[in-house]
C-alpha cells in the first residue's frame, strides 16, 4: 500500500499547481539546462482518466472560482480538500470538457468498470493519511490560498519600459567597489539572458548569436567614448590593470573588458587613459623580464593585442598628451623596429595636433619610440623641435639627453633645440658631473617626478649629467657636425673629468660609452682642430682601446655584403676588404684610389622613408672629411636588380665616376 501511496501522493499535489498530466498536453519535465515540454502518448487509460471529469467537475468548478472571489481577506477557502484529493473537484477547470472526439479504449481494459479502482486507491490513501495524523499537512498542500490584493502601479509607457529591460541586461552589476573579477556576460544578467539561452535550445537555434563582426566594426563599435562615462568603472579597472603582474595579465584584464563592452556594457570603462595604460604596462612588464624580441613579436600577433592596438589608433584623438607619449613607448618596447608601420604614422599624425600640450617627459619619450623603431616622421620632428626649444629650461638630464639622441639618430634637424641650450646654458658653472651614476638604456621611458637637477626658472636652471649622459649628447652634437655650440663645450669638459674614472671593457655601458667618447673625439681632431677641445693622450689612450675592444663589437658579415663581394672579385680590381679608418670600419676599399664601398643594408636606413640615420650620416662624413671617396651601395636599388649581369653594370656605373678611365673601361 505505501509503495502505491507515495506516486499518488506526488501526483495529488502536482495538481493544484497545474502539473498533474493530462493526456494530449505537454507534461514539463525539469533537466539540468531547463524544463522541457513532453507530449503523452494516448491511450485508452487516459480516456477513461477523462471520463471522471464529468458534470461534477464542471459543477464544482464554478463553486470553488465563486470561493476564490468571495474571500477578499487571503484566508483559506472552505472547499472540501478530501474531495479535491480524491478527485471529485477541479479547482482550476482542468480537466477536458465533457463532449470529446472518443478514441478507441483499449482491449485490456474493456470489462473494468472506468476508473473506480483509482478512485478506491485514493480513498484508501486518504484513510491512511488520516490515520497517520497527517491531514493538516495535506490540507496546506492542497487547499488554495488567495493573495491579498496589492496596490495598483502606475501605468509605465512603452518607450520606457523596453529602455528598462535593455538596461537590465546590457550592463553588469558593479555595485562592488572591489576590483573586477571576471567579466560578466550578458546572459548571466538576471534571468532575462538564462531563459534566451534555454529557449534557443529547445527552438532549435531560434535565438543563436548572430555572426561576429568584422574587425572594423568592432573597433568602430568600442570606439564611442563620447557618451557618459562611469568613474568608478573606469578607476577599478585601471587598478586592475596596473596590480597585473604579468603582461599576459594585463592583456587578459583588457580583453575581457573589451568583450563585454561588445555585448553592450554601458558607459564602456575603455577610456583613453585605460587603454594607454594597459598597452603601457605590457610594455613594462615584457621589460621587467628582459622577455625576447622573437616573444614580444608572438605575444603582439595575437587577436587580443591586435584588438587593442587597434582601439588604441581608434582612441588616440581622445587621448592626453601623456597617454600618446605611452602608447608610442609602448608599441616601440613591443614590436621593435619589425611592426607597427601603419600605427606608428597614425601616432605622427595625431601627436602633431597636441605638441602644443607635450612637456618634457612627452617629447622625449615620443621621441625616443620613433627613433628606436627607427621609423621617420619629419614633420613631427620639426614641431617638437619648436616646442623643445620653449621649455628647453624645464628638461630633466635624462629627457634632454634621450630627445637629443633621438633626434640624432633619425637624422632630424635640431637647430631650435640647439639654440635654446646655448642661450639658457651660457655658463659652464650651470652643468655639473655625477661621477659612477650610468643609466641602463638610452630609450627608458622616463616617468619621473621632477628633481632639483633644474629649478625650472629660465634664469639660471643647472643640469647634473652621469656619465652615459653626457656621452650620448656628446654624440648626438657629433652626427649633426655642431661641435662648436657653447652647450657641446661644457658638455665636452664637463665629460674630460671622467680622466681618472677606469673604463673597464668587461660591460657593455663601457664599451659603448668608450665607442661613442672615441668617434666624438676623433671628429673633433680631425674636423674642429681649432677648438682643441681633444682630450688628453692618457685618457684618449684608455677610451680608444675600449671601443675597439672585440668584446661587443664584433663585425658581422650580412648576406647581402657576401653576395656584392662575389661580384668585386670578378671585376679584376683589387678591393680591400674589412679596410678600418680610425675606429670605422669601411666594407671594400680601392687603397690606391682612396675609394670606399659602403655596402649599407636596411639598418643604414629609416624603415619607412629610406633616409639615411645618423649613424650612417656622421660615418660618411668622417670618412669623407679624412680624404676618402664614399660610395653607397643601397639594399633597396639592389634588390631592384635582376641577375648578376645588371648587378655588375650597376656596380661600374656607381664607381665609375670614381676610378680613372683605365679602370672605368675595364669589363667587370
Amino acid at each position: 500500500m505505501e509503495g502505491l501511496l507515495n506516486p499518488l501522493i506526488n501526483q495529488s499535489c502536482l495538481k493544484p499547481f497545474g502539473l498533474a498530466p493530462r493526456l494530449g498536453y505537454p507534461l514539463p519535465v525539469i533537466t539540468r539546462t531547463g524544463i522541457l515540454l513532453r507530449k503523452l502518448e494516448p491511450c485508452t487509460l487516459g480516456s477513461n482518466y477523462l471520463h471522471l471529469g464529468g458534470d461534477g467537475a464542471r459543477s464544482s468548478r464554478g463553486a470553488v472560482i465563486a470561493a476564490l472571489d468571495g474571500d477578499d481577506k487571503g484566508e483559506e477557502s472552505m472547499m472540501d480538500w478530501e474531495a479535491e484529493f480524491i478527485g471529485e473537484l477541479d479547482p482550476f477547470g482542468y480537466r477536458a470538457p465533457k463532449k470529446r472526439a472518443k478514441k478507441q479504449k483499449s482491449k485490456l481494459l474493456e470489462d473494468t468498470d472506468g476508473m473506480d479502482w483509482c478512485v478506491r486507491a485514493r480513498k484508501v490513501a486518504l484513510k491512511s493519511i488520516e490515520a497517520r495524523g497527517m491531514t493538516h499537512i495535506m490540507e496546506d498542500l492542497v487547499s488554495v490560498k488567495k493573495k491579498k490584493k496589492k496596490p495598483k502601479k502606475k501605468l509605465v509607457s512603452k518607450k520606457k519600459t523596453v529602455k528598462k529591460t535593455e538596461d537590465i541586461e546590457d550592463i553588469p552589476d558593479y555595485s562592488s567597489d572591489e576590483d573586477l573579477g571576471e567579466p560578466q556576460t550578458i546572459e548571466d544578467l538576471d534571468g532575462v539572458g538564462d531563459l534566451k539561452r534555454k529557449v534557443s535550445l529547445i527552438a532549435d537555434g531560434m535565438y543563436l548569436q548572430k555572426k561576429e563582426k568584422t574587425m572594423e566594426e568592432f573597433v568602430n563599435k568600442l570606439s564611442q567614448f563620447s557618451g557618459p562615462s562611469d568613474r568608478r568603472k573606469e578607476i577599478n579597472l585601471n587598478k586592475e590593470i596596473i596590480e597585473a603582474q604579468t603582461a599576459a595579465d594585463v592583456l587578459e584584464v583588457a580583453s575581457e573588458t573589451i568583450v563585454a563592452v561588445a555585448k553592450g556594457l554601458s558607459p564602456s570603462p575603455l577610456s583613453p587613459l585605460n587603454i594607454a595604460t594597459a598597452l603601457h604596462r605590457i610594455a613594462k612588464n615584457m621589460e621587467k623580464v628582459s622577455m625576447m624580441s622573437t616573444r614580444r613579436l608572438a605575444f603582439a600577433r595575437q587577436r587580443e593585442m591586435s584588438m587593442l592596438v587597434g582601439i588604441a589608433m581608434t582612441a588616440l584623438p581622445e587621448c592626453s598628451a601623456q597617454g600618446i607619449s605611452n602608447i608610442s613607448w609602448a608599441l616601440a618596447k613591443i614590436g621593435g623596429e619589425l611592426i607597427y608601420f601603419s600605427e606608428m604614422d597614425r601616432i605622427a599624425e595625431v601627436a602633431m595636433t597636441k605638441v602644443g600640450e607635450f612637456n618634457s617627459q612627452n617629447l622625449a619619450n615620443v621621441a625616443g619610440a620613433f627613433a628606436s623603431m627607427q621609423h621617420a616622421a619629419p614633420e613631427l620632428f620639426s614641431e617638437m623641435s619648436k616646442r623643445a626649444s620653449e621649455i628647453i629650461h624645464t628638461f630633466q638630464e635624462q629627457e634632454l639627453a634621450q630627445l637629443l639622441w633621438a633626434f640624432a639618430s633619425l637624422y632630424e634637424p635640431a637647430d631650435p633645440i640647439f639654440d635654446s641650450l646655448d642661450r639658457v646654458f651660457k655658463d659652464h658653472s650651470q652643468l655639473k658631473s655625477s661621477i659612477g651614476e650610468k643609466t641602463s638604456n638610452n630609450h627608458e621611458p622616463i616617468n619621473v617626478g621632477r628633481s632639483n637637477a633644474s629649478n625650472g626658472s629660465l634664469g639660471s636652471p643647472t643640469l647634473t649629467l652621469n656619465r652615459d649622459q653626457l656621452g650620448s649628447i656628446a654624440w648626438s652634437y657629433a652626427v649633426f657636425g655642431q661641435m662648436d655650440r657653447i652647450f657641446f663645450s661644457h658638455v665636452w669638459k664637463t665629460l674630460s673629468h671622467y680622466e681618472e674614472e677606469r673604463i673597464s671593457e668587461l660591460y657593455r655601458e663601457d664599451i659603448m660609452f668608450a665607442s661613442q667618447v672615441h668617434l666624438v673625439n676623433q671628429c673633433l681632431k680631425l674636423e674642429f682642430p681649432h677648438l682643441q677641445l681633444s682630450l688628453s693622450s692618457e685618457l684618449e689612450d684608455k677610451v680608444a682601446r675600449a671601443g675597439k675592444t672585440k668584446r661587443f663589437n664584433q663585425k658581422i658579415t650580412s648576406s647581402f655584403q657576401k653576395e656584392v663581394g662575389r661580384l668585386l672579385v670578378s671585376t679584376g680590381l683589387e678591393f680591400v676588404k674589412e679596410y678600418v679608418v680610425d675606429g670605422y670600419t669601411l666594407d671594400a676599399v680601392l687603397v690606391d684610389k682612396k675609394v670606399a664601398l659602403e655596402i649599407d643594408g636596411p639598418t643604414h636606413f629609416s624603415r619607412n622613408t629610406g633616409v639615411p640615420l645618423g649613424h650612417t650620416m656622421l660615418k660618411r662624413r668622417y670618412v669623407t672629411a679624412a680624404g676618402w671617396k664614399v660610395v653607397s651601395l643601397s639594399h633597396q636599388e639592389w634588390e631592384e636588380l635582376q641577375g648578376a649581369f645588371e648587378q655588375v653594370e650597376y656596380l661600374r656605373d656607381i664607381l665609375k665616376d670614381h676610378l680613372n678611365e683605365r679602370y672605368a673601361n675595364t669589363t667587370f
